[in-house]
């Protein structure tokens, strides 16, 4: 579904401007030769539909250099924490809090066996939300989906777990906004920790809502999907 939404958006963008250009004569709209382009650093001068199709083709590639530099980016980032929780799970951190949290996981995952690794994943990646670590949380919240596919045994749609865990990380789990707080003490703020009373009640609302959501939709027919068959994860204790 994702490949098919990409693809029109690239196509449409695409079809556009050549469309625009043939409509063009016909609408009540200024010249051709009205239509400037400013880059900001010089003065703004007139230019014609073929050379709006370099600007668009220069775009384009500009916009290839960006997601090869953002994929890097996030390449190291996801190397960091993901090798800090495998320290922590080594450690028997992540297994501590699973355990801790088992009724918890329960009530939202019941599909997922008890000590499987997605438990981990999941609550490393709610436990960065909270804390408004944006840039933790992806690489845990993709270790999840990856945990999630394995236990699903239909590949092409998602299992009542997955939209579960989708709706809770759309709905915005934020606690405490450490990097909102960051940008408003770089702001000059006087009270960066001002809306935390705000952000803890529109999170709380828009999980209960996101998550009651989920289950409400899962019992429809259009919506339901075959539970996953839970089977205890081989030395997972009772």
């Amino acid at each position: 579904m994702l490949n098919k939404i990409w693809f029109w958006l690239v196509a449409i963008g695409i079809l556009y401007a050549p469309a625009k250009a043939l409509v063009r004569p016909w609408l009540p709209l200024p010249p051709v030769e009205a239509v400037v382009l400013d880059d900001g650093e010089e003065p703004a001068t007139p230019v014609t539909f073929a050379e709006l199709g370099k600007e668009v083709t220069q775009s384009a590639i500009d916009g290839a250099n960006v997601a090869v530099d953002v994929s890097l980016n996030l390449i190291g980032i996801m190397v960091l924490w993901l090798g800090l929780m495998q320290v922590a799970k080594d450690a028997g951190l992540v297994d501590g809090l699973a355990y801790l949290l088992r009724p918890l996981m329960r009530w939202l995952f019941p599909d997922i066996p008890d000590g499987h690794p997605a438990h981990g994943a999941i609550l490393m990646n709610m436990s960065a939300n909270m804390l408004g670590l944006d840039n933790a949380a992806t690489p845990f919240g993709l270790k999840a989906m990856q945990e999630l596919q394995e236990l699903n045994p239909d590949k092409e749609t998602a299992t009542n777990a997955m939209a579960t865990f989708l709706a809770i990380n759309t709905s915005s789990v934020t606690l405490v906004p450490i990097a909102v707080i960051g940008y408003r003490i770089a702001a000059g703020s006087e009270n960066p920790a001002g809306p935390l009373a705000y952000i803890m009640v529109a999170t709380i609302v828009s999980t209960v809502v996101a998550v009651t959501a989920v289950r409400l939709l899962a019992k429809l027919p259009r919506y339901s999907v075959t539970p996953v068959a839970v089977a205890p994860v081989e030395g997972a204790s009772s």
